[in-house]
């Protein structure tokens, strides 16, 4: 017991606002009623679909301790629950007003289709789907593959059949949460990956978190934190907004903090939406004055540095707190933490990357990490975390529209190199991006628009618009475990619905990849099956050998997952190992606790290059507010709850600082109305500890106000932020 980490005094919070762990229990046990039994195995043998943390049934690598989160609970009924009464899709006109329901009605069990005009879909084989959807592969074709438990060999054969068909234009979620991260990592370090373990976070002087709320999307990290703040590690937080979940958290698998809660961030630091390069490069240039740099690490292990140097001289401590918000001293608190701890992890998630500027966001991070040689050693790194089970393997296995399997680009000499891996030609330029094939679709220049989960009218930025970009392919082809709001749009030709079977289902078992880089199988579960539902492999491989018959035997693995796993690891040297994975619990982490060993980088060079990192030019209209977009209870796009457990927020809520409330009149549960150039939002105050000038609102309810034109240059990345004016309603 370390009273000096507690939270309240208060046995398990009791009148404290925090979410109820232990209802969850008891929620998730009634809605898998008639499948406990299957829930239980789910829990007990396989490797969690919900967040990149990754785990062996209950428990991981990290700590001896049982691991069970809200995320997963929550999914298990989408995992057990029965078939869907197909009757109800003859006549869909009235299932849009019900869209929130629409994942609770059941799996879909049949293939199912909706014909040019018709009001609804109707059973028919899978012969007959696939024969239709291949008669169109002739023309322009877009894929996009989500991240909703999709296991690497799901990603890895659908790249591979997209290419055999002769495109590249395969995408995935990673696209839409940490592209940015994979880019820069890529140029500064030569990884676009995570170069430490979550073992690093137990003992190191200290964590700093930047734009990331575990508290909310990877609720098992906040017993790592526990272990951290008992072994003394600080946690700092750079934030618009000062998280209640991080804050304080009772995490209810451990007796000391489920009854007296755990004090988890020691220092914050608010910023501006937006302002992050403002604060992250004013206290780079405190380092440089005051001389807290890594010298030794630098002159040995890195290039650039002079550069970046002059860059942050050049830049004015005015202009600086004026981008970020924050203080000269803000910033020179924080280099000061960093200048005194001997090691340190650098964490960011979606707050840094969805930014039309997020490559230069994750830019400043790195160059803070080498500047104090935080890489390559224990209790160091760098960690863009994963919101996703399934999301680092994607763009590793090549389901990228700019890169190929390994995380090569799309270049004349790497395609040349698959195709004579795998025996047929590769396209040698990069294909559509996700939101490239939306503006497609939307130009008529799209023929075929291929979703294997996901949900464009919730996750991208104007959703009127994307409506439009969906009605208008000559056939769009849904793969998926339930239904989805976007299988609702009526199609210019026909929609196909095709029912996939959950990672648990799948005869050979699958693998996934974490946060830390560690590949892990997990088996097929016994329990119940859906209809006619095939594994996503298996569906991607059929469509491309039938449509290239002459390459079917290069395409199909009648040897199955394990098959798959074999030709990931000849066509992905650092996934070696995968091909042995077998038995539940077996893993591999490709690269080992660290990468970069001792300052030892996959460069040419083999050293890490700093960036200058310049002042974007933010020109907000007089009078608006900065405004982001922000999770709540939810698990991506799903919404569990109207509520936020933590700081009560509805999905209507704007949240706004006090003294923004206060200099508008502005009582809480005021209705106003928020407007940008895109659109508007209207909702409901919510008094919060805010930055001043910054407004938040859920995501995607608040996606009206995006502008689908701001992406990032090299990531295409969309902006999930605006600027708005917030005017009583």
């Amino acid at each position: 017991m370390d009273r000096k980490n507690w939270a309240s005094w208060k046995p398990f919070g009791i009148g404290e606002r925090k979410p109820n762990n232990y209802l969850e229990l008891w929620k998730a046990f009634r809605a898998v009623k008639g499948n406990r039994r299957y829930a239980w195995r789910i829990l007990t043998q396989g490797t969690c679909d919900g967040c990149a943390l990754g785990t062996k049934g209950m428990r991981d690598w990290t700590m001896d301790e049982i691991h069970l989160c809200n995320i997963r609970l929550r999914l298990l009924q989408l995992n057990t629950m029965p078939a869907l009464d197909v009757g109800l899709l003859k006549d869909v006109s009235a299932l849009p007003a019900r869209s929130g329901e629409l994942r609770g009605l059941g799996r879909l069990p049949y293939p199912m289709i909706r014909r040019q005009g018709e009001a609804g879909f109707a059973r028919i084989g899978w012969e007959e789907a696939l024969d239709l959807a291949v008669a169109r592969l002739g023309g322009k074709v877009g894929v996009y593959l989500t991240s909703r438990g999709v296991p690497n060999e799901n990603y890895f054969a659908a790249q591979k059949a997209v290419r055999a068909i002769g495109v590249n234009s395969i995408d995935n979620a990673a696209r839409i949460c940490h592209s940015p991260s994979t880019v820069a990592l890529k140029q500064a370090i030569g990884a676009a990956a995570t170069t430490c373990s979550y073992q690093d976070w137990i003992g190191s002087d200290l964590i700093v978190f930047i734009g990331s709320n575990p508290s909310n999307n990877q609720p098992v990290a906040m017993k790592y934190l526990y272990h951290a703040k008992k072994a003394g590690t600080q946690v700092a937080m750079v934030n618009t907004y000062r998280e209640p979940g991080m804050e304080r958290y009772w995490v209810p698998s451990n007796a000391e903090s489920a009854l007296f809660g755990t004090k988890i961030t020691d220092h914050f630091f608010g910023v501006n939406i937006g302002g992050d390069i403002g604060f992250l490069n004013g206290v780079l240039k405190h380092l440089v004055e005051n001389d807290w740099l890594d010298k030794a690490f630098i002159d040995m292990h890195t290039s650039g540095f002079e550069a970046v140097r002059e860059s942050v001289a050049a830049q004015t401590w005015e202009s600086l707190e004026a981008l970020s918000g924050a203080t000269r001293e803000d910033m020179f608190a924080l280099a000061k933490l960093l200048g005194e701890a001997k090691s340190a992890v650098l964490v960011w998630s979606m707050g840094i990357t969805q930014h039309a500027y997020g490559e230069e966001n994750v830019r400043a991070i790195v160059n803070l990490a080498l500047a104090r040689g935080f890489v390559g050693r224990d209790n160091c790194g760098l960690m863009p975390i994963r919101g996703h089970s399934g999301v680092q393997g994607g763009a590793e296995m090549g389901a990228y529209a700019t890169g190929l399997p390994g995380g090569l680009p799309v270049t004349p000499e790497n395609a040349a190199k698959f195709a004579e891996l795998w025996g047929f030609e590769i396209p040698t330029t990069p294909g559509l991006t996700a939101t490239d094939m939306v503006d497609a679709a939307h130009a008529g220049e799209l023929d075929v628009l291929i979703s294997s989960g996901g949900n464009f009218l919730e996750v991208l930025p104007d959703p009127g618009y994307c409506r439009e970009a969906l009605s208008r392919p000559g056939l769009r082809v849904h793969i998926d475990i339930v239904l989805s709001s976007q299988m609702l749009v009526p199609g210019a030709g026909d929609v196909l619905l095709l029912p996939a079977q959950t990672r648990y289902e799948m005869a050979g078992g699958v693998t996934e990849t974490s946060t830390e880089r560690r590949i892990i199988y997990s088996p097929e579960v016994e329990g119940p099956r859906i209809g006619e539902a095939w594994p996503e492999w298996k569906i991607f491989t059929e469509l491309a050998a039938r449509a290239r018959p002459d390459l079917a035997d290069l395409i199909r693995y009648p040897g199955g997952t394990a098959a798959i796993r074999e030709d990931i690891e000849r066509s992905v040297p650092f996934y070696e190992g995968i091909s042995g994975l077998s038995a539940f619990g077996d893993n591999v982490q490709y690269g080992g606790r660290h990468l970069c060993p001792d300052g030892l980088f996959p460069t040419p060079d083999h050293r890490g290059r700093f960036s200058p990192v310049g002042l974007p030019e933010l020109q907000r209209p007089d009078g608006s507010f900065l405004v982001a977009t922000r999770r709540g209870k939810q698990f991506n796009s799903m919404v569990h709850e109207r509520r936020d457990g933590f700081n009560g927020a509805t999905r209507q809520a704007v949240l706004i600082s006090s003294y923004d409330a206060d200099r508008l009149g502005l009582a809480d549960g005021a209705e106003v109305t928020l407007t940008s150039s895109t659109g508007s939002f209207t909702g409901n105050v919510l008094r919060a500890p805010l930055m001043p000038g910054n407004v938040q609102i859920h995501w995607p309810e608040g996606n009206v106000l995006l502008d689908k034109a701001r992406r990032s240059p090299d990531a295409r990345i969309p902006d999930y932020n605006a600027y708005a004016t917030l005017d009583p309603s």
